[in-house]
């Protein structure tokens, strides 16, 4: 089955939406913009799909209402934008819905909740529950308590986690562009670029970090990211125009199909790869490298050569390799306090009570087959 054939055949599906796909160039919601993309997730559910909707808007619906120009800057207006915004954005949502008789429930995370692992959980246990209910979950980034996280990729990051957490048969992300292309398409230049089978396929794409309406934050290269997260962990992803979401979510013969070019890991090995934070770095000898990438072997004291961080047992660490690049993450059994004296040393060596794997092989996840 080809990429476009297993997007249109999903059973389960995350449809992420750009604020300025929803919002006018002078801020508030577009009803004409948001009751069309209502439209056709309401068709896709009627055609049997679970669907989940990642939208942001939150900050620029907000904007109109405040007196607001322009996308604030600071982080004190971002957060009162979206607490109007969202309200509004929320309002909005169950009225266009409910012309559908669809119930709508409301799930604003943090990068917080996908990072700490009972959040990760409680959240996918809310989602699979709504979907279970019948209802349309709608998820955004909670942008109203959001720090440095509020610039989470416009939520096509988030996209693509909620899509691996509730086990998604796919990802559509739509934006003001019609597809990828391997420059700025707006010089004239650019190649537009329809599958992309592999990470190959993408060494010559130059995608640019803003959008072109000033209302959002992602641009092309955030949802280029996301894309490739999500086909790494065996999720397949269509981006496309919000103005074709209706066939989009119907033949997927519109826009950019990007192949799952990984395996599909459980949950737990998912978060370990993507979502957890890690809070200290070991390096690795090239023997440990190999055991842990190729073998699929625990780390043992022995084959680490430093550490870096602030870390304690239980935290997630990477594991990278002589030269720096990372080869692994997972969660460590020691305090950052107790592993350099002993580090270098044979398990046989250390003192009774020490003698256990620095990083358990059920713990550890090798980002080169992740």
């Amino acid at each position: 089955m080809t990429t476009r054939a297993t997007v249109a055949a999903a059973r389960l599906l995350v449809v992420k939406v750009g604020s300025s796909s929803l919002t006018t160039a002078a801020g508030g919601l577009d009803p004409a913009r948001l009751d069309a993309l209502v439209d056709a997730v309401a068709t896709r559910r009627a055609a049997g799909t679970q669907v989940v909707l990642v939208s942001s808007g939150a900050i620029a619906a907000g904007l109109a209402p405040l007196g607001l120009a322009r996308r604030p800057r600071d982080l004190a207006t971002q957060q009162a934008a979206a607490s109007v915004g969202q309200l509004a954005l929320g309002h909005a949502y169950v009225s266009s819905f409910g012309r559908h008789s669809l119930r709508v429930g409301q799930v604003l995370l943090t990068a917080d909740d996908v990072v700490r692992r009972s959040h990760y959980r409680n959240a996918q246990r809310t989602l699979t529950r709504l979907l279970a209910l019948g209802a349309v979950p709608v998820v955004n980034e909670n942008d109203t308590v959001a720090t440095d996280e509020i610039r989470f990729g416009d939520n096509d990051r988030l996209a693509a986690l909620v899509a691996h957490l509730i086990g998604a048969d796919a990802l559509i992300l739509l934006s003001d562009v019609d597809s990828l292309y391997d420059g700025d398409p707006r010089l004239g230049d650019a190649r537009r670029i329809a599958e992309v089978a592999s990470p190959a396929d993408l060494t010559e794409v130059r995608a640019g970090a803003t959008g072109a309406s000033g209302l959002g934050t992602g641009g092309m290269a955030s949802k280029l990211a996301a894309a490739r997260l999500a086909s790494a962990a065996g999720v397949p992803v269509l981006l496309a125009a919000a103005s074709d979401a209706l066939r989009a979510l119907d033949t997927a013969d519109v826009g950019t199909a990007f192949a799952a070019s990984g395996r599909r890991l459980t949950s737990r090995r998912f978060w370990l790869a993507y979502a957890a934070d890690a809070n200290g770095t070991l390096t690795l000898d090239n023997g440990a490298v190999t055991a842990v990438v190729d073998r699929r072997r625990s780390l043992l004291a022995a084959g680490i050569t430093a550490t870096k961080g602030e870390f304690v047992a239980g935290d997630v660490v990477e594991l990278a390799d002589l030269t720096g690049r990372v080869i692994a993450r997972g969660v460590t059994n020691f305090d950052a306090t107790e592993l350099p004296a002993l580090i270098g040393h044979s398990t046989h060596d250390l003192p009774a009570d020490r003698r256990r794997e620095v990083v358990h092989a059920d713990d550890l996840v090798p980002l080169r087959q992740a």
